[in-house]
Order: structure tokens, then C-alpha cells, then sequence
């Protein structure tokens, strides 16, 4: 019997150095029918990461041609580069039955939850604020300077949680990952996710 007759559109936030990129890496490993969306940004790519893999880099002129032709879902500025996600990729996806996952900031979780509200929201923390300052200074990637902008930012961001539906600490990745899980199963029971099993089988 097939459980579904459309995806579920999953956003994910959190702070820069929560650590989302290796739960959303373990998630994914463990689970099928559900797609990543690459968002778009104008930044600069950090070592390792590769065009259509960690993101469609691209200029800003080429991404305000995306915002003027209405390409995107959300969009918004961070830290000084655009972020933004295809709405065309989505829909299709959706439509077809597979789960999408954005890992997208607060300002962007906000226009998607104006354009669709039933999207699962889900927000990461870390287990303190102490972490996240050692995450972000492990990683080797940025100066003091920017570093300490991320954390500004992050303060700015946690108090945006309470618009959220779920918390999930990031102190383990596997718990973290297991949470989230949980979090898409229940969400997959839902009477509304369910609709038309109950109309099928008692022909309503």
C-alpha cells in the first residue's frame, strides 16, 4: 500500500557551526526517498566544496536575474551573500512523491513558512554556546573577525526558535539524527500526510 501521495517539505535551521551539514550527511545515509536541496548562493566556496554538490555557486548579478524572474521559493542575504532555493526543483520532487529537505537560515525559513505553511520546521542548536564558538573555531575556515559575526548572528537566530515545530541538540550527531528521524516518521502519520490511504480504504 503506498503510505503517501506527496512528499513533505522538511526545513532545517541553525547556526553557523551546528554542525547541520553532518547530520543532514548521516541522515541521508540511512534514509531513502528524500532529496537535498542545493540552494544557490553568491559566496565564495570553501575548500573542498564543489559546484552542484554543496551549492550552485553563482555571481550576484546572476542571482538577482533568479529573484527578478521569480525562480526562487526563498531568498535572502547572509552575511553579506545571497542564499536561495529553486522552487521548480521542489515542487517536482514533492509532487513525485520524495521528501525535500532545505537547510536554510531564519529569514529564508520565514518566507517559506509564509509560501508553505505545511512544512516541517525544524531548528538545530548546539549543547552551548561555548561549543558552537569551538565548532566554529575548529573549523579553521574563517578569521576572528568573521567568527565572531557568526556568533552575533547566531544569538540573533536563537530567538527565532519558538516559531519553530522542533528543537533538535546537536550534541551527537547520531542522537541529533535519531531525533529527526523520529520527527519525520511522526510526521508521515499525520491524518493530513495520510489522507488519501483512509479515503481509499473506506472509500470516503
Amino acid at each position: 500500500m503506498k503510505k503517501r501521495g506527496k512528499g513533505q517539505l522538511i526545513v532545517l535551521s541553525g547556526p553557523s557551526g551546528v554542525g547541520k551539514s553532518t547530520v543532514i550527511a548521516e541522515l541521508f545515509s540511512q534514509r531513502e526517498n528524500i532529496y537535498f536541496s542545493i540552494s544557490y548562493t553568491t559566496r565564495q566556496p570553501r575548500v573542498g566544496e564543489q559546484n552542484g554538490v554543496n551549492y550552485h555557486f553563482v555571481t550576484r548579478e546572476e542571482f538577482e536575474g533568479m529573484i527578478a524572474r521569480q525562480e526562487l521559493l526563498e531568498h535572502a542575504e547572509y552575511v553579506g551573500n545571497y542564499y536561495g532555493t529553486s522552487q521548480k526543483v521542489i515542487d517536482e520532487k514533492l509532487e513525485a512523491g520524495i521528501d525535500v529537505l532545505l537547510d536554510i537560515e531564519v529569514k529564508g525559513a520565514a518566507k517559506v513558512r509564509a509560501r508553505r505553511p505545511d512544512a516541517l520546521f525544524i531548528f538545530v542548536i548546539p549543547p552551548s554556546f561555548e561549543e558552537l564558538s569551538r565548532r566554529l573555531h575548529a573549523r579553521n575556515t574563517d578569521s576572528e573577525d568573521v567568527i565572531q559575526g557568526r556568533l552575533e548572528k547566531a544569538r540573533e537566530e536563537f530567538s527565532q526558535i519558538p516559531n519553530y515545530d522542533y528543537l533538535v541538540i546537536n550534541d551527537k550527531v547520531s542522537n541529533a539524527v535519531e531525533e529527526i528521524s523520529a520527527i519525520l516518521k511522526a510526521s508521515e502519520c499525520k491524518v493530513a500526510n495520510r489522507e488519501t490511504i483512509y479515503k481509499g480504504v473506506f472509500a470516503l
